[in-house]
């Protein structure tokens, strides 16, 4: 099994949740705060799939 993380409220009138990116993937993609991230989701064989892919800005900005 991979990490567990949980959801709670973006903000108290928000319907949106966040959850924490576990540590392990923030240091293995080199994130850090106001990084974007791409999110894929689709449907395969019962399940969902979510594929979560960092953007780094390739100018004038860090390079990933």
């Amino acid at each position: 099994m991979g990490e567990i993380t949980m959801l709670t409220k973006a903000t108290s009138k928000s319907k949106s949740l966040r959850t924490t990116i576990p540590m392990g993937i923030v240091k293995q993609f080199n994130l850090s705060e106001g990084d974007k991230l791409n999110w894929e989701i689709r449907a395969e064989g019962g399940e969902l799939i979510i594929v979560v892919r960092p953007l780094k800005e390739k100018k004038g900005g860090r390079h990933g």
